[in-house]
């Protein structure tokens, strides 16, 4: 263990109320690609940018295309949770972590176990037909062919925040809450360069703000400690005393 994970480890033992604040890094170790790393979603070829793809107004007026991207790229139904979700379940059944803040929409913190969890861009696995809002499992959207029709006949919309789409104000609330009575925040696998959930981390007033990310951050924090390596390496040398 180096010195810096060493440090990390202590502060995770003599504290509680941490809160944990991810972004895509957190899963690019279960075999999920994030947007903007140099393998990312952004570099990879397509007839649209993902970032068109993934807008809302490309879903309304070209949603067959966009379902074949979302289905292909988004969905990763296989993907199994690494050992920074697995830690981070560990550390809120102990009564350390309070919270975990994801801009993830993949699921795998729930499925490492973790129970509150904040999801900012929503989930591949909550799907509604915008015209009944019956609601549809992931696997159910995998298994329809072409575009993803509701028995009424309505579209159905996947439960993620597309771009030019606002994030849900109750899901705002709670992580500000989170993050503001935190005394330790723990930033993980992001770039912090999507906003607004990068601005979330300005109402942060405890003690220990640690910044855990194999590139530097776009934004600058003033982190009391910061750890440029793949974030489950550094998680899986977490250990809990007592």
């Amino acid at each position: 263990m180096n010195e810096k994970v060493a440090e990390l480890n202590r502060i995770i033992n003599e504290n509680d109320h941490i809160v944990f604040f991810g972004g895509a890094g957190v899963s690019t170790e279960s075999g999920i690609p994030d947007f903007r790393s140099q393998d990312g979603l952004y570099n990879q070829k397509y007839k649209y940018p993902p970032e068109t793809i993934v807008s809302h107004s490309f879903f309304m007026q070209k949603t067959e295309e966009f379902y074949e991207f979302y289905k292909d790229k988004m969905i990763a139904l296989d993907a199994e949770p690494n050992a920074a979700h697995r830690k981070l379940a560990e550390l809120e059944a102990a009564g350390k972590l309070t919270a975990v803040i994801t801009q993830n929409i993949d699921g795998l913190h729930q499925k490492a176990g973790s129970k509150e969890v904040y999801e900012l861009h929503g989930s591949v696995h909550r799907n509604y037909c915008m015209q009944c809002r019956k609601f549809f499992t992931a696997e159910d959207i995998v298994e329809k062919k072409g575009t993803p029709k509701c028995e009424c006949g309505g579209l159905i919309k996947p439960d993620v925040v597309l771009y030019e789409e606002g994030l849900d104000s109750d899901t705002i609330s709670k992580s500000i809450k989170a993050i503001s009575e935190a005394n330790v925040l723990i930033i993980g696998g992001t770039s912090l360069a999507v906003y607004p959930a990068a601005g979330f981390i300005d109402y942060f007033k405890g003690k220990h703000l640690i910044v855990i990310n194999k590139s530097q951050t776009q934004r600058s924090v003033k982190a009391t400690l910061e750890i440029n390596e793949p974030i489950g390496e550094v998680f899986s040398q977490i250990k809990l005393e007592g």
